[in-house]
């Protein structure tokens, strides 16, 4: 997919990873997943590592689920033993900006400080910089697509959210999660909504005996083709000219 640069992206959501360096431990790698041949979602958890997602990783592996966390800077800073767990068991991490401001409503320098910033707390914790951004809110424009484009970064945005940041209700985030569950979906979530966390399990194995596979947001798009500064999924309404 080329970039659509000439494209004015409005984007209002609803609402990486490369090898590390040898001397940090990471999970054994499996046959990987063929989103072409089995059906794929990726469940995607943004703003943290939240206070709750050691649980949830517990979770995660009991039930051999992968998932893609979008990770504050500021939370890797105060949690960096949750980043560098989620990377040793086979997660993909990425960028969600250091403390989560509006990068449409933000200077350009600000939006650079914000992804560079947390870019370095992660290396500094995992000894590598992800690859994925994800704007706070899942807003964006054509000034957030170049300079995620300067980082060699595509956007990252989600096919549904679960609305657990405005639920908090263990019933309701299952069933909207089931609700917009499709294959080769990506689900927004959060891990520090607690209910979230709770629901988790259940959503897991409602999930896997529809046959989906829970793999990580790499495996959803390693088919795109998508360069830097792209946005992917494309939203409804853009317009490429």
């Amino acid at each position: 997919m080329s970039r659509q640069i000439s494209s004015l992206l409005a984007i209002a959501a609803v609402c990486v990873t490369l090898a590390p360096t040898p001397a940090f431990a990471q999970a054994p790698k499996k046959a990987p997943v063929d989103c072409e041949q089995v059906k794929c979602l990726a469940l995607t958890f943004d703003d943290g590592p939240g206070k709750y997602a050691g649980t949830l990783l517990d979770t995660l592996k009991k039930h051999d689920a992968k998932a893609t966390f979008f990770l504050e800077g500021q939370y890797v800073k105060s949690r960096p033993a949750f980043v560098k767990r989620m990377v040793a068991e086979g997660h993909t991490i990425g960028n969600h900006s250091y403390k989560h401001p509006d990068f449409t409503k933000s200077e350009p320098g600000t939006i650079r400080n914000e992804i560079k910033t947390t870019q370095a707390e992660i290396k500094k914790v995992v000894g590598f910089e992800p690859k994925l951004l994800r704007p706070p809110y899942g807003l964006a424009d054509l000034q957030v697509s170049e300079i995620a484009g300067e980082f060699d970064m595509p956007v990252i945005l989600w096919t549904a959210g679960s609305q657990d940041w405005n639920s908090k209700n263990v019933e309701a985030i299952k069933k909207q999660t089931m609700a917009v569950a499709q294959q080769d979906g990506i689900i927004l979530m959060h891990d520090w909504v607690k209910q979230t966390v709770d629901a988790m399990p259940a959503i897991i194995k409602s999930l896997q005996k529809k046959g989906y596979h829970l793999v990580t947001v790499d495996d959803i798009i390693k088919r795109h083709n998508l360069q830097a500064g792209d946005v992917f999924p494309v939203p409804a309404g853009w317009s490429a000219q």
